[in-house]
């Protein structure tokens, strides 16, 4: 039979190769060894080809494998891009938020009294008024008891008046006490215990304050009456610089020997400024001593039987009766001292029926120099809340907190207690002049009021048979504190150097003559008053009168009841601007304004009769 031969030139058959006698030999190993071997490349053959075809598909695959994982990076890298892009814009066009006005203008508005000092000035950083220098340092001597250097000017003058100084400083004292971890929060803790503390160093001049007793108090340093045409350079018919006016002459002092008004004013600011200072024993002792001489004065130790006469008529500052200085004064000695016959004093009904605490009303529901009704029932509605008393003070101070109530309700635009203008302020003085100093102090009191309800977790409060979230209230505040600080018709802050359009020309001796080392005598500076020019000084922080009924203003330095500032009115406006100031950063401090009470012991009521 033929043999077949395979591909590589083989043959097919496999056999040993044998020799003649059938016996194997070398050269037949040697064959069946490359035989052996044929048939394994023979056999192998496919696999390879396979292994080759697999490597080759997985080299592919390998290949495409990268290629997918390289544009997975590329979409990844791609859609981080455009994250970053989008948040970026994002955070431009809302940024984070920064300090809201009323934080930014809480600074200046303390500034206004480093611009209002008088006598020496302080050695410190707040001696910060570059236009400003050492004035009026002959009050007192001769003429009173004690020298009265220091203090502050009321307004656009160089009048010391006692009366609007001390409600200046009760107000101050009172938003420290309640807001101290603001005011160090923007770094104006220690500037506001400064001015306190230069106005209660004034006040402990004005009267013999080591003393066991007084029977007679400085009102007024300065001035004269303005409807006299006299030229006497210490008058309001003078327009200087108060470090112009010789000290070479000492000024008149004028003295009160009945002014209770006065004398519980004065005891209140005292009581106040103690606490604050309490930490500085000395001090803090020496004003309490002083507050309580001066409500002695005040009541001559008749507390709520006061049988004696007002205080005699001002030219200025004339209050209008003074038994809310009373109860204002009687609290304020509570806190400071925790003697309890102080509480037991204001709230009693014969008292409070002096002070008309069972009735509110347009003209008790508005906290100024003059009136003191709604600030002393807040006060004492903040016992109720947080001392929690029961018999037998319960039920007075309950009154005073429907009262309380009754005034923050009479606020909103829902009551027609108050109008409002077009531009939306709330005349709280009745479309009379200079409405903003009342303005700031309910914005103060409604802030404060909510505050205190928060930290008892109370939502809100009735007006009449509807309920009202705690804010609507604040919204109330916010809209009249942004009215005077620029949002209104006239597109004008009524607080110099805040914004971008202030008054340029304030009614303030100081700010309107320029510092050019030639000094102005009495007429001589009244060119300076009647210029067209805005003031060379810029009083920085001065909240002035304000504008009308119709929300129109005059800049001009003739018409006080638009561009004059005062103590009375700024005192206010850091009150309201601090309590505004940060919303939810802190709450108000609970404790400190009652350091001095001790634990309540109250009385069981008494037992029926059998």
């Amino acid at each position: 039979m033929a043999e077949r031969n395979n591909m590589w030139g083989g043959s097919f058959e496999i056999r040993a190769a044998e020799d003649e006698d059938g016996e194997c030999n070398n050269d037949g190993a040697a064959s069946t060894a490359l035989e052996e071997e044929v048939k394994q490349s023979w056999l192998l053959r496919p696999d390879i080809e396979r292994e080759r075809t697999r490597k080759k598909k997985k080299k592919k695959f390998i290949i495409n494998g990268m290629m997918v994982r390289t544009l997975a990076v590329l979409v990844a890298v791609v859609i981080i891009i455009l994250i970053v892009v989008v948040t970026c814009r994002r955070r431009r066009h809302h940024p984070i938020p920064g300090p809201d006005n009323y934080t930014l203008a809480l600074p200046l508005s303390l500034m206004f009294f480093d611009a209002q000092r008088s006598g020496r000035l302080p050695r410190n950083i707040y001696n910060n008024v570059s236009w400003r220098g050492n004035s009026c340092l002959q009050d007192g001597q001769k003429t009173f008891i004690n020298n009265l250097v220091g203090g502050y000017y009321d307004a656009g003058d160089a009048i010391k008046l006692s009366f609007p100084t001390s409600f200046a400083m009760t107000m101050l004292s009172w938003s420290a006490l309640e807001y101290s971890t603001k005011y160090e929060a923007n770094g104006e803790l220690d500037h506001v215990k400064d001015i306190i503390k230069w106005g209660t160093d004034y006040l402990l001049k004005t009267f013999n304050s080591s003393a066991d007793s007084i029977n007679m108090i400085a009102s007024q340093v300065g001035g004269g009456d303005p409807s006299s045409k006299d030229t006497d350079p210490h008058d309001l018919n003078c327009w200087m610089r108060p470090e112009d006016i010789d000290n070479n002459d000492p000024r008149p002092v004028y003295k009160c020997y009945n002014c209770p008004a006065l004398a519980a004013e004065m005891a209140a600011a005292l009581a106040a400024a103690s606490i604050v200072f309490k930490d500085n024993q000395d001090y803090s002792i020496k004003l309490v001593h002083g507050a309580k001489i001066l409500f002695q004065f005040a009541t001559k130790r008749q507390g709520g039987d006061y049988a004696g006469k007002p205080d005699a008529p001002s030219v200025y500052y004339n209050s209008t009766g003074f038994w809310d200085e009373f109860v204002w004064a009687g609290a304020w000695l509570y806190c400071a001292t925790g003697d309890s016959s102080y509480l037991q004093l204001v709230t009693t009904p014969a008292l409070a029926k002096h002070a008309d605490a069972f009735w509110g009303g347009p003209h008790h529901s508005v906290l100024s120099w003059n009136s003191k009704y709604v600030g002393a029932q807040l006060l004492l509605t903040r016992m109720r809340l947080f001392l929690r008393y029961g018999y037998p003070y319960e039920e007075m101070l309950r009154t005073f907190q429907n009262q309380v109530e009754e005034t923050v309700c009479s606020y909103l635009p829902n009551f027609l207690s108050f109008k409002r203008t077009n531009g939306g302020f709330i005349q709280l003085n009745h479309a009379r002049p200079q409405p903003l100093q009342y303005i700031v102090n309910a914005v103060f009191l409604t802030t404060l009021y909510m505050d205190y309800l928060e930290a008892s977790e109370i939502p809100g409060c009735f007006c009449g048979p509807h309920f009202y979230t705690r804010t609507a209230f604040r919204s109330f505040a916010k809209t009249q504190m942004d009215y005077i600080l620029g949002k209104n018709p006239q597109n004008m802050s009524y607080i110099v150097g805040f914004g971008t359009r202030f008054p340029q020309h304030v009614l303030h001796r100081g700010a309107s003559i320029p510092k050019n080392n030639i000094k102005y005598n009495c007429q001589g500076g009244r060119k300076w008053r009647d210029s067209a020019k805005p003031n060379p000084n810029v009083i920085i922080g001065a909240m002035v009168g304000g504008p009308d009924q119709n929300d129109g203003f005059l800049d001009s330095r003739s018409n006080y009841n638009y561009t004059e500032p005062t103590i009375a009115g700024n005192a206010g406006l850091v009150a309201a601007l601090v309590a505004l100031s940060g919303e939810k950063t802190a709450q108000i401090d609970r404790n400190t304004l009652f350091y001095a009470i001790p634990p309540p012991l109250t009385p069981q009521p008494p037992q029926p009769a059998t």
